[in-house]
């Protein structure tokens, strides 16, 4: 009897056309070597950037000095020991901790679906960068330093926005793969199907 009359068939999905093996599909889905090049580049770009941009504020402005730029926006140095909008501002540590544990989601996440949407690698290459930058400066400083400000908008910093960025891929992804899974079952129920 030969190995592939005794291999194990198992597979995904109900019909011969969507049917694969489970191995060959988690190998599909896992990010390979040129996914985490691309993750660690988006990364490290973000961090640099964010850094160099709160690196100019702080040797500019003191604390709680603002100039106006252009229109409703200006660049306005503050303190900010909590997360988005100052929340938690007294839970330091926690907001540490919380940080971390979204840095391992998502390093565990990319690991095994890496490969499943190209969006995934910028949405998690700017989630990880802006989290690890806003991270540095709450070890190194114990605050992380805002300062883009529209006024009838609490002040942000790039890292906010990168990480804004990220999640609105990922919402995006995610709607378009529900989109994708709802295709099938729509086509089936088109004019002139079968009735079930």
């Amino acid at each position: 009897m030969s190995d592939r009359s005794v291999q194990a068939d198992i597979r995904v999905g109900s019909t011969p056309q969507r049917t694969t093996h489970v191995s060959a599909a988690e190998r599909r889905a896992a990010a390979s070597a040129r996914h985490w090049l691309g993750l660690g580049v988006i990364t490290v770009a973000a961090i640099i950037a964010d850094q160099a941009t709160k690196a100019v504020v702080r040797s500019s402005l003191a604390v709680d000095d603002s100039v106006h730029l252009v229109g409703p926006l200006s660049l306005r140095h503050i303190w900010n020991t909590g997360i988005a909008f100052g929340l938690f501002s007294r839970a330091v540590i926690g907001v540490i901790a919380l940080t971390v544990l979204a840095l391992v989601w998502i390093l565990v996440f990319f690991a095994r679906s890496g490969a499943r949407h190209p969006a995934l690698v910028p949405a998690l290459g700017l989630l990880a960068g802006g989290s690890i930058t806003n991270l540095v400066d709450r070890i190194r400083l114990g605050h992380v330093t805002d300062f883009i400000d529209f006024h009838y908008w609490p002040t942000f910093n790039l890292a906010d926005s990168f990480i804004t960025a990220g999640v609105a891929l990922l919402v995006f992804v995610a709607l378009l793969s529900d989109r994708r899974r709802d295709l099938p079952a729509r086509i089936g129920q088109g004019a002139g199907a079968p009735p079930a």
